[in-house]
């Protein structure tokens, strides 16, 4: 590649000048290429150690001038190719116009511009694609590729030097970080490490000291431990290879690959040394923290945040945290955590304007709401560009607010109109509650159901309690006077001390909706509920029927769910959802979770609700596998080690905290505690996120310490939690008291104490608060890889255990070759490009279903694990293999299949082997175009003149007299002879008897069923290309001479017994167009119809290439069969291999007829048959001479009376005893699978290599 010319002092330090003129020179590194002695192996290390890779490239090229001492590098290359590529354009285009010049410094800047202009027209080229990567990153990039034989599609993110330790010693070498690749790469004097780990096999990653390794990051994965360490940054590093696994995971939990955020702003000029990926990984993981601490909807995109300061009216302080900018919401955080939160949607924004800077407010910014708030920041670091980008979003904002005023000037008067159709500020005011549904057609609840089930008494008649209730909604009412209501109230720790006294029934709904953010959503989607209600009903789906079932166990104790209002609203709820992300369609414990939402709000803000709790606060809990939960039932567990050791011990034993914790963390305890007070928890875990639920679920083992240790099983330790949580108990609330089903199961004679709910949430916050969200997505990140890789495991097991015990492959060898199927499944993810179906898993398919590979994959996973390599003829057998594999004719095969085929070639005996090998030449597996043409090696069977055998005359077999009576018997209850006769002239277009091709071959895929009987006859065009395999086969084998020979004289054998049998079959069907009945004739019918259709296609492409299924092509087929019938007593066999624009195919009949004549062939004895003759163009022509009329036709008619039987081959075979070795030796497919593992890399790009000719 050309480089921006840079100064090189000293040019002949480690590098060796091979060519030279008098303004450039061409350098090779010391110690690339061949010799290089010590200096070359000192070279190397120090290239590894000091990163050269700033000019690591091995070759390079100097401008310089005679009496100069600097020289100037002009470009740099990788192999000898691009840089000689680079020198001849300098030697034909420059070196004329620079001897034209005088003075030597007016060179140097000639040259200088010159590859400038060169550089800026290749990034101009380039900047379409969004280029954008530095020179240094680029060939860093570069470097990886070749070194690790990585193809294009493989993006590099970072690259850090680091040491891996190899034992105990430490190698210093270059970590690079791709998006699906962990590689490290050391050559320390003579001494070479290269390492790569697929992101998707990492099964732990973690930082951490100890004494032997100083501060390193640990990556496992199945089979091996790896520690790198001696970092510049160790944190930057570790982050960054989180996030690459995590993005593996989740390409494994739902098959998304890594898609490059278009919409993340570009920079103006490039980082230095930072990729456009690495960048955009960054804005990812910040976006992600940003839309998790304020509760945003998913698109919302970080802009930017800058420091300030947040006048608070509640406290007249001025509290330093950051302001954060995005599309749609301006939010705060203060420095300190529970100080002050505050979340500003744009839609609400009236004003923004600059107030006037002073000693005490440094440049002040002032923002108004439609709710009469004013919001005060100060402090601003860049308030001018602050302001403008904010009316820039403002601009894009929906609801049309006031443009931003920035001089301190009253904005311009609200339109009228505006206010009518204006999104509520907040939930609460009646005047503000969204358009009620009910106008439409569809039927929907447009208030909580408790509102609608239960009796009004006022709270005088409800004593202590009512009193309680009341004083709770007062508190809150100042709260809001103080603090502000709606989406823009501050959050501070005074919200927090609220929510844990318990929210009053009265404003549950509003405030679930708002510290959830589900309330930002619903009302900037107005009507996108009802038209899902519209759109499901009456859909049909899995999920439908998995909700139907479950209703009516939704809350059954509660009277809102025992009739059938409660009931159809959780219905439409639920289908609503399905129809919104079909991927979790329906989960168990949704229905539990949504029946209480309903009970609080209307049906469209249980909607909302559900979908911040599916979506974002709860992370793939409801999917098929239920991950997220599996993976907070990890962090309970961890927690439960840390802060209750003694307890987790015996936790463990008992195997008790996998069985109880799933249900308390899908249900929010809802399903295990009763409704009232499992409600507050859920009012906790709307404000702090899943952290409350996992302090509760600590405080309960916590109570229970005692009673647990003494248990001795399981189900013990269930009664004693489940019967303390059955007596946790509400004593404010309100409601009457719904019996808990599951306490009716539990109550013993002696009924536990009580417990308050809000004692068990103070012990909670009091034990165990010291929780914090950063470190929960922490522990998250650790046990997601653990969770997903054990499921990932579980389904190996599951695929393995379902494939039939007489595969011949252990169990170990079968699991080795599901691991290297899945990373061949996965790869077309990485670089698949445009690839099939075969990059869409869906996870909810069976196991064995979920990972299949198409064609083209199938024929690099062959080409490096078959027992028979075939030269470049391997490609041609393996698109065989998958045709006879790819049974439902869906072009992908699943692992069964896949080691179906690998095993027909590995185990069994000689006949098993070479039944995998005959089936694979005959169809579905050969296709017809695969055939050779009849110019290229055909080989030509002539029989006597003066034989009288019809042309029609099907072959005999010679061996299997019992085929021929069970067919007599066929053809007797069958029709008469005049029926047969017409089927026959048919056979080449009538679609039955490509029914009944399938239909035998169905049966012969009955493995159990099957006997080397029922194999279908072999042609002369398909004899041809099974000895071409075999040809193939044996052409890089130790014995490669002598089995030529064996298959020489097998083959020579064979083709003389398809001629006898030719000639045995002419005779015993010498008149078939007599009307007798014949056992040899019916038979003969009977036998050659499989392979019939095959025989008749070949002319179908010699005539003219046909569309398939095209009737007038079929027509045209048949009319020249007829002739080349009536032309000639034998018939020529030939393939059709030339591609469809070959001359050879274009002559029309007669052309073709005066055309060809005997010179055109070289003539051989069959006995004198050698195998090179197989590939060359020849043909065979049978003792005796030929006729004129015997080669008159070549129009690649085959010879339909020859044919031979499996039986024939395998007797034959079994002649040779270097061919029968050769098949029944032993391979051992494991060490082909090492090998595999080893190139898995380079073959990813190998199919846009192939030969052409090799697809099919």
């Amino acid at each position: 590649m050309w480089l921006g010319p840079e100064e090189v002092l000293v040019a002949n330090a480690l590098w060796v000048t091979e060519r030279a003129n008098p303004f450039f020179v061409l350098q090779r590194r010391r110690g690339h290429g061949k010799g290089g002695g010590l200096t070359g192996l000192l070279v190397g290390t120090l290239d590894v150690v000091l990163d050269s890779s700033a000019r690591v490239a091995p070759y390079r090229i100097l401008h310089q001038t005679q009496d100069s001492q600097v020289y100037w590098t002009v470009a740099c290359g990788s192999s000898r190719k691009e840089i000689t590529k680079h020198w001849e354009w300098l030697e034909n285009n420059l070196l004329q116009t620079l001897s034209i010049f005088d003075n030597e410094e007016d060179i140097t800047t000639f040259v200088k511009g010159k590859i400038h202009g060169i550089i800026a027209e290749e990034n101009k080229n380039l900047q379409p694609q969004g280029d954008e990567d530095p020179g240094k990153f680029k060939e860093a990039e570069l470097k990886m590729r070749k070194q690790f034989g990585m193809p294009e599609g493989e993006k590099l993110v970072n690259y850090y030097s680091c040491s891996f330790w190899k034992g105990r010693v430490p190698r210093q070498g270059w970590l690079y970080l791709t998006v699906n690749h962990l590689c490290f790469y050391s050559f320390l004097l003579g001494k070479e490490v290269s390492l790569v780990v697929q992101w998707v096999d990492v099964t732990r990653l973690e930082k951490n000291a100890t004494l032997l390794f100083p501060e390193s990051i640990r990556v496992d994965t199945r089979d091996q431990e790896l520690f790198f360490s001696m970092f510049l940054n160790i944190g930057e590093t570790f982050k960054l290879m989180e996030q690459l696994a995590n993005l593996a995971m989740r390409q494994l939990l739902d098959s998304e690959g890594f898609l490059e955020d278009k919409a993340l702003p570009r920079p103006i000029r490039p980082h230095k040394n930072i990729s456009a990926l690495k960048r955009d990984l960054d804005a990812r993981a910040k976006n992600e923290c940003y839309r998790a601490t304020f509760r945003l909807p998913k698109d919302e995109r970080l802009d930017g945040h800058t420091g300030c300061t947040l006048w608070t009216p509640f406290n007249k302080l001025h509290i330093p945290g950051q302001m954060f900018i995005s599309n749609n919401y301006i939010c705060f955080a203060s420095k300190e955590e529970d100080v002050c939160r505050l979340i500003i949607p744009l839609r609400e924004v009236t004003i923004v304007e600059k107030a006037d800077s002073s000693s005490v407010l440094p440049s002040p910014l002032s923002i108004s709401t439609k709710s009469k708030m004013t919001f005060l920041f100060a402090n601003l670091k860049d308030r001018d560009f602050l302001v403008q980008r904010i009316s820039d979003f403002l601009q894009k904002t929906p609801s049309k607010p006031a443009g931003s005023s920035t001089g301190g000037t009253a904005p311009e008067s609200l339109p009228t109109p505006q206010e009518a159709s204006e999104p509520p500020t907040s939930p609460s005011s009646p005047l503000s509650s969204p358009p009620s549904l009910s106008t439409q057609e569809i039927p929907t609840t447009s208030q909580g159901l408790l509102k609608v089930f239960q009796k009004n008494s006022p709270m005088e008649d409800l004593g202590a309690k009512g009193a309680k209730e009341k004083m709770k909604e007062e508190s809150w009412n100042i709260h809001f006077f103080e603090y502000g209501r709606g989406m823009c109230m501050y959050r501070t720790a005074k919200t927090r001390e609220l929510v844990l006294k318990g929210i009053p029934e009265s404003l549950r709904g509003e405030l679930w909706l708002l510290f959830s953010g589900a309330w930002n959503e619903m009302v900037t989607h107005p009507g996108y509920y009802a038209e899902l209600v519209e759109k499901s009903m009456g859909k049909y789906s899995l999920a439908t029927e998995e909700i139907e079932r479950d209703l009516h166990r939704s809350m059954p104790e509660h009277p809102a769910f025992q009739n059938e209002l409660g009931i159809a609203a959780l219905r439409r709820v639920l289908t609503a959802y399905a129809f919104r992300n079909p991927t979790i369609g329906y989960c168990q414990a949704m229905n539990i979770v949504t029946s209480v939402l309903l009970l609080y709000g209307s049906e469209e803000e249980a909607f909302w609700l559900l979908v911040a709790l599916c979506e974002r606060m709860l992370p793939d809990y409801y999917n098929t596998r239920v991950v997220g939960a599996l993976i907070d039932q990890g962090i309970f567990e961890e927690l439960t080690r840390d802060v209750l050791p003694r307890l987790s011990e015996k936790m463990q034993e008992l195997g008790v905290i996998s069985s109880i914790s799933l249900s308390w963390f899908l249900t929010l305890f809802l399903s295990v505690m009763p409704f009232e007070s499992a409600v507050v928890i859920v009012d906790c875990f709307f404000y702090e996120g899943i952290k409350v639920i996992l302090q509760v679920a600590l405080a309960v083992l916590d109570a229970n310490m005692e009673q647990l240790l003494d248990c001795s099983d399981e189900g013990e330790a269930m009664t004693v939690l489940g019967r303390y949580l059955d007596n946790v108990v509400n004593k404010q609330s309100i409601s009457p008291p719904i019996p808990h089903l599951h306490a009716l199961l539990t109550s013993g004679d002696d009924p536990p104490a009580e417990v308050d709910i809000f004692d068990l949430l103070k012990v909670s916050y009091e034990k165990f608060s010291s929780l914090r969200a950063d470190d929960i997505e922490q522990m998250r990140f650790k046990q997601r890889l653990k969770v997903i890789q054990s499921l990932e495991d579980t389904a190996k097991r599951s695929v393995v255990r379902a494939i039939p015990g007489d595969i011949g492959f252990s169990i170990e060898e079968l699991e080795e070759l599901y691991m290297v199927f899945k990373a061949k499944h996965l790869a077309s993810q990485y670089w698949g490009g445009n690839r099939s179906a075969a990059i869409h898993r869906d996870p909810s398919l069976p196991y064995l279903e979920q990972y299949r590979i198409d064609a083209s994959q199938f024929r690099e996973l062959f080409a490096s694990l078959t027992p028979w390599a075939c030269g470049s003829h391997t490609p041609v057998l393996a698109g065989r293999m998958f045709r006879l594999l790819d049974q439902n004719k869906d072009s992908l095969i699943n692992f069964k299949e896949f080691v179906t085929g690998m095993s027909g070639m590995y185990h069994g005996d000689l006949t098993e082997k070479l039944k995998a090998l005959y089936k694979l030449h005959l169809p579905p597996a050969l296709i017809p175009e695969e055939a050779e043409s009849a110019l290229e090696a055909a080989h030509y069977f002539t029989e006597d003149s003066s034989s009288e055998a019809s042309p029609l005359a099907s072959d005999l077999d010679l061996f299997l007299p019992w085929e021929a009576q069970a067919l007599l018997q066929e053809q007797q209850e069958g029709s008469g002879n005049e029926d047969t006769q017409e089927r026959r002239e048919e056979k080449g277009t009538s679609p039955p008897d490509y029914r009944h091709y399938l239909r035998i071959w169905a049966k012969e895929k009955e493995a159990q069923k099957e006997t080397i009987k029922d194999l279908p006859k072999m042609n002369q065009e398909q004899f041809i290309e099974l000895c071409k395999t075999l040809y193939n086969m044996f052409s890089e084998d130790p014995m490669e001479q002598d089995l030529y020979h064996a298959i020489a004289t097998v083959a020579s054998l064979l083709l003389r017994i398809g001629e006898v049998g030719k000639k045995f079959s002419a005779l015993s069907t010498k008149k078939p167009r007599d009307s007798a009945h014949s056992g040899d004739h019916s038979s003969a019918t009977e036998e050659d119809e499989p392979p019939t259709p095959k025989l008749h296609q070949d002319p179908t492409r010699e005539c003219q290439p046909p569309a398939a299924g095209d009737p007038q092509a079929k027509a045209r087929v048949d009319t020249h069969l007829g002739k080349a019938l009536q032309d000639s007593h034998v018939i020529v066999e030939g393939g059709s291999g030339e591609g469809q624009g070959s001359p050879s195919l274009l002559l029309s009949d007669d052309e073709t007829k005066d055309d060809m004549s005997m010179s055109s062939y070289s003539v051989v004895s069959t006995g004198s048959l050698q195998c090179e003759d197989l590939t060359e163009d020849t043909v065979l022509v049978g003792g005796e001479a030929c006729s004129p009329t015997a080669t008159s036709r070549t129009g690649g008619t085959v010879d339909t009376d020859w044919c031979i039987s499996f039986e024939q081959i395998l007797a034959s075979i079994l002649t040779e005893s270097v061919l029968v070795n050769f098949f029944e030796k032993r391979v051992d497919i494991g060490l082909k699978i090492k090998e595999q593992k080893k190139v898995e890399r380079q073959f990813s790009t190998s199919s846009d290599h192939e030969p052409p000719g090799v697809l099919g």
